[in-house]
């Protein structure tokens, strides 16, 4: 009779400690859930403060070829905002998460619509100071015909030399492949509005 009660109690002892570890497991999933939801819900604030920003700031000019670079780089300031139409967040956001694929190049800029005139001027030197082979030409060919835009943007401003500067950088140094240049590209125009402007050059 004493062996059976010590099984029972042995029993209940084991679904006990079973109950315990399925209520601190759900506890534990439901914090982890609730601090991503936090989480995410901050980085949101965080852009949507950007965006705001940098959709009313005016530094970066359609108009502007490497003479406008080479003037802004003299005191420092930043090339800010759009150039040709406004910022469309659904659109800045969709930017800022594909640029995260290429986080850890720091020659790409985490947001094109922010950039240093420094990072500009430097970029604007690659397209005049670094050769591409016939082979490495062709993959820089096949990234413009593969862009959105036929090249680095719709019409030949700064970030269309700053961009070209990059792509040429980003193919000798570390072996970009047209798809790749094309994607960063795409990802970081910084015309504005809610998409591409294709039928661009042809494209």
């Amino acid at each position: 009779m004493r062996d059976y009660e010590i099984k029972i109690k042995k029993r209940v002892i084991y679904i006990a400690l079973l109950v315990v570890i399925l209520i601190g497991l759900i506890i534990f999933s439901y914090s982890k859930s609730s601090i991503n939801i936090t989480n995410q819900g901050a980085d949101t604030k965080e852009l949507e403060a950007r965006f705001v920003f940098l959709s009313n700031a005016g530094t970066n000019a359609c108009g502007g070829g490497k003479d406008y670079i080479n003037r802004l780089s003299v005191d420092g300031t930043r090339i800010q905002g759009s150039c040709c139409s406004a910022m469309d967040f659904h659109r800045y956001i969709e930017q800022i998460e594909g640029l995260k694929k290429y986080s850890e190049n720091e020659l790409i800029p985490k947001d094109p619509y922010n950039v240093s005139s420094e990072w500009a001027e430097k970029m604007v030197s690659y397209t005049e100071n670094v050769f591409l082979t016939d082979k490495q030409q062709k993959i820089y060919d096949g990234a413009v015909k593969l862009s959105h835009e036929g090249g680095p943007c719709c019409c030949k401003c700064w970030h269309w030399y700053a961009y070209e500067g990059l792509a040429k950088k980003l193919i000798v140094d570390e072996n970009f492949s047209s798809e790749e240049i094309a994607e960063v590209w795409d990802i970081s125009d910084a015309c504005g509005g809610s998409g591409h402007i294709e039928g661009v050059h042809g494209h």
